[in-house]
């Protein structure tokens, strides 16, 4: 496990073997960093044949206006509770852009972007679904913890086609205080009316990670990693 520092977004990167094939670009919620779910990998238990590079990437620190302004890391601000209101569009294209860097690193290291799988909790969650769904080149998957879909209004015309049926994976708490079922229920809705191929999976938790949860995302990820 290492932190990597370059002009790029510092990273924890963990390899499962020699040469990888395939990367989870995995971004963290927001006040987190990086490590929080570096313990995940071991758990993930994903097939040895496929050698899988994870990188962790740490968001900048930037005041947070609903959390009194304190500085954290953070993807994006956010000014209210209504979080699909008043979005920081800003906030969220500069991480878009910081996010399509970490992709171009791995493809300059010999990943094929279909070998690519976007994941994220919470805020990264919300930039996995957003950067993945604008991306370029074909995606192995997109999965996205405890989220919803920002910029609802402006994904139909900046979409890729080149994502349109790549495989999204949704998770959510059936309890979750922080972003609400309901709307993470309306962003699948507002997906799967655009034709994307996406299952929302409901586990009794709140704003977390449950043990189902990852056996499920496991499952999941052994069928897209290919």
């Amino acid at each position: 496990m290492t932190t990597i520092p370059t002009d790029l977004l510092p990273s924890i990167v963990i390899e499962t073997g020699d040469h990888p094939t395939h990367t989870i670009l995995w971004m963290h919620g927001l006040g987190a960093d990086g490590n929080d779910f570096v313990p995940i990998v071991r758990e993930l238990n994903l097939q040895s044949s496929i050698h899988t590079r994870f990188v962790f990437p740490h968001a900048p620190m930037q005041s947070v206006t609903i959390n009194g302004g304190s500085m954290m890391r953070a993807w994006y601000d956010i000014s209210n509770q209504s979080l699909s209101s008043c979005e920081d569009v800003a906030g969220i294209r500069a991480s878009q852009f910081a996010i399509e860097t970490l992709i171009s690193r791995e493809k300059k290291n010999g990943i094929r972007p279909e070998n690519i799988v976007l994941a994220g909790f919470s805020q990264g969650g919300v930039m996995a679904l957003h950067t993945g769904l604008r991306h370029p080149d074909k995606l192995a998957g997109i999965m996205v913890l405890s989220c919803y879909l920002s910029m609802a209004e402006t994904l139909a015309t900046e979409a890729h086609q080149a994502n349109s049926s790549t495989p999204i994976f949704m998770a959510h708490g059936h309890n979750d205080p922080v972003i609400p079922l309901e709307l993470a229920t309306l962003s699948n809705q507002q997906l799967l009316e655009l034709g994307y191929c996406v299952k929302l999976n409901v586990y009794q938790m709140e704003h977390s990670i449950c043990i189902e949860e990852i056996a499920d995302i496991s499952k999941w990820l052994k069928q897209v990693l290919i």
